[in-house]
């Protein structure tokens, strides 16, 4: 049992500085006289006395020693060495002002007496400091086993992570290193440990040395780079958890419980896009914009994204009140100065669409409203005609008649080559506003201005992170409880953006569109749903198989192992941005599509299942059904 260490009281620590300052006075004039004894008492009387005075009252005045010994930093130094340089302007001056026949505090004398002063006074209470932290590691070494840790990132920022770690009472970690990736500190020393690149060697030493823990302080890191690194790390065993962001610190400070473990999300984002088209400010800047499925993942940061553009209003529309509600209070309290007007509605209801446009009369359209859940739609596909087909067909048609400037829609690569319901009833929907806008502009010659017609221009993306019911949530939730984390093939894979990301790219297309394109945008490269439940679960510090179970569960009724972007028949031509591309798509005559879709939408006004399922098939002759409920109708239509 380690002895109790108590603080030395205030009066103490005063009374052994006058003493040390006293001390090292004499030591200046032995330097000074050069050991010569027989003038070392001359003046030494007088000159303790004054030391004594202009000390006590500085010591007083700079509460120098009221810092407890042992958690001396280097505010408490930077005080003591003020003392000292002020007590030594006060000797000189009374050498000038009050001693001026003596040779008592001469230059040189005061000079040597600053630095002793101040080394003697700042090494003893460094040597307290360093040995009771001796003391503690050596006392408390066997009863608690700190946990090994490295610093990534060889900054001022890291070092301050490192000494807040090291420093908390009853720690349970210990920093041992550092890592940084800058060529000129590889090899390097900073406080005493050494710095290490990032590579496979350094870790894999690092993790034989007893590592357990890397902490990320860097936020602003390379996705390439982070990715490596988290890649490298979770093959050797070394969990990786990062700092918030200081805002989010508890009272300003840092606590080992506030690390954070990383988001599997910020492993799947890429860089920052840039938005190169100076035109989105102009176009949308002082307009009225509505947004359908505004209280939705895709919908609701459209909107967050658009405010930055000044538009003179924004009309929410959605038809879920809870949601709706919430996010009117977020906008309400973060755009305080934003134009917002909520509206509830349902976008099948013509009736009130109609009132929305007589009221808000809006100039641009971001039509992001959708049921997009594919089991759901899969057992419900009438509900998904009416909603995904019917309701983009009546926004079409009232924006035409009211003059809408241009009408944004927002797809998904499920409505290439379609399996499933969802798919295949958002494909329509892209037919029926290409061939609309088409029949609309055939009549007018090349030569006059197009300017009041209504530009149609459709966005297809595959799924976005963090959108509501997408599979990182439901993973996380799984993991929650303890598993299992239920994954429907092996082999299933899909790409992956973030919903800001998305969203970027859906406006600049929606400005660039000049009516009747369908952009894709770069998607990366496509992830195996299975690795990334094994990284979710090795992210948490858990073992994959043996800490939390991956369970396969089948493809569902219309699911795909794979997404595409494009059909083969299709080609792509680029845009001045690299991310967005226009898909070079079948082009359909409005009038046989008209007569289609009003009799899909018929069919499923009667909620007639296998009909409406087998009119959707006619109309995408690419729908081939995964869903055994419906894989004899694909016999049917190849007939």
């Amino acid at each position: 049992m380690g002895l109790k260490i108590h603080i030395l009281p205030r009066w103490l620590v005063f009374l052994l500085d006058l003493f040390l300052v006293c001390f090292c006075l004499f030591l200046s004039r032995m330097l000074k006289s050069n050991h010569n004894w027989a003038h070392l008492d001359v003046g030494l009387r007088f000159m303790v006395t004054a030391v004594l005075i202009v000390n006590a009252i500085l010591f007083y005045v700079f509460k120098s020693y009221a810092g407890i010994i042992r958690f001396t930093n280097l505010e408490d130094t930077s005080r003591l060495v003020m003392v000292n340089a002020i007590a030594a302007f006060v000797y000189l001056s009374l050498n000038i002002f009050y001693l001026a026949s003596g040779d008592y505090f001469t230059l040189q004398i005061v000079t040597i007496n600053f630095f002793i002063t101040s080394f003697v006074i700042i090494s003893y209470r460094l040597a307290v400091r360093y040995c009771f932290k001796f003391y503690k590691t050596y006392s408390e070494g066997d009863k608690v086993r700190k946990k090994k840790v490295v610093v990534f990132d060889a900054s001022a920022d890291g070092m301050h992570i490192k000494k807040v770690i090291n420093s908390l009472p009853n720690g349970e970690m210990q920093v041992v290193a550092f890592l940084d990736n800058s060529f000129n500190t590889e090899g390097k020393l900073l406080e005493g440990l050494p710095i290490y690149s990032t590579n496979e060697n350094n870790l894999a030493k690092l993790r034989s040395e007893g590592v357990e823990l890397l902490i990320l302080v860097n936020r602003q890191m390379e996705k390439i780079r982070l990715n490596d690194l988290v890649d490298n790390c979770l093959t050797l065993g070394i969990r990786i958890q990062q700092v918030p962001a200081m805002l989010d610190w508890l009272n300003g400070k840092l606590d080992t419980q506030q690390l954070q473990d990383i988001n599997i999300e910020d492993l799947l984002e890429r860089e920052v896009i840039t938005i190169h088209n100076e035109a989105i400010y102009s176009e949308l800047k002082g307009k009225k914009i509505l947004v359908t499925g505004a209280a939705g993942s895709i919908g609701s940061e459209l909107v967050r994204q658009l405010l930055k553009y000044r538009p003179a209003l924004i009309i929410l529309c959605d038809n879920a009140e809870t949601p709706m509600h919430d996010f009117l209070m977020e906008i309400q309290d973060s755009y305080k100065t934003a134009s917002i007007k909520a509206y509830l509605g349902d976008i099948k209801d013509r009736n009130r669409m109609e009132h929305l446009f007589e009221v808000y009369n809006p100039q641009i359209v971001f039509h992001a409203a959708a049921y997009k859940h594919v089991p759901l739609m899969e057992d419900n596909p009438s509900i998904a005609v009416l909603n995904n087909v019917y309701g983009t067909k009546i926004l079409a048609e009232l924006s035409v008649a009211n003059d809408v400037e241009k009408f944004v829609m927002v797809s998904t690569d499920k409505a290439v080559n379609p399996t499933n319901v969802m798919g295949a009833s958002k494909r329509i929907a892209e037919i029926f506003t290409q061939s609309y806008f088409k029949h609309i502009t055939k009549d007018i010659d090349k030569k006059e201005d197009k300017s009041n017609v209504t530009k149609f221009v459709t966005t297809r993306f595959g799924n976005v992170l963090g959108s509501n019911g997408s599979v990182i949530p439901r993973f996380k939730k799984q993991l929650a409880k303890g598993g299992p984390i239920t994954v429907t093939d092996p082999n299933i894979t899909r790409f992956f953006m973030t919903i800001p990301e998305a969203c970027v790219l859906v406006i600049e297309a929606g400005v660039m569109g000049q009516g009747g394109e369908i952009f894709i945008f770069d998607m990366g490269k496509p992830v195996k749903i299975a690795d990334l439940a094994r990284k979710v679960i090795k992210l948490s510090g858990k073992e994959p198989d043996v800490d939390i179970k991956i369970v396969y569960t089948g493809l569902r009724p219309g699911e795909k192992l794979y997404e595409e972007l494009m059909s083969t028949a299709e080609k792509v031509m680029p845009t001045y941005h690299e991310k967005i591309m226009i898909a070079d798509v079948r082009q359909y005559d409005f009038s046989m599509v008209e007569k289609r879709v009003d009799k899909l939408i018929n069919s499923a006004r009667h909620h007639y299942t296998l009909e409406t399922v087998f009119l959707m098939k006619e109309l995408v002759p690419e729908f081939v059904s995964n869903n055994a409920a419906y894989t004899k109708l694909n016999i049917i239509t190849d007939k």
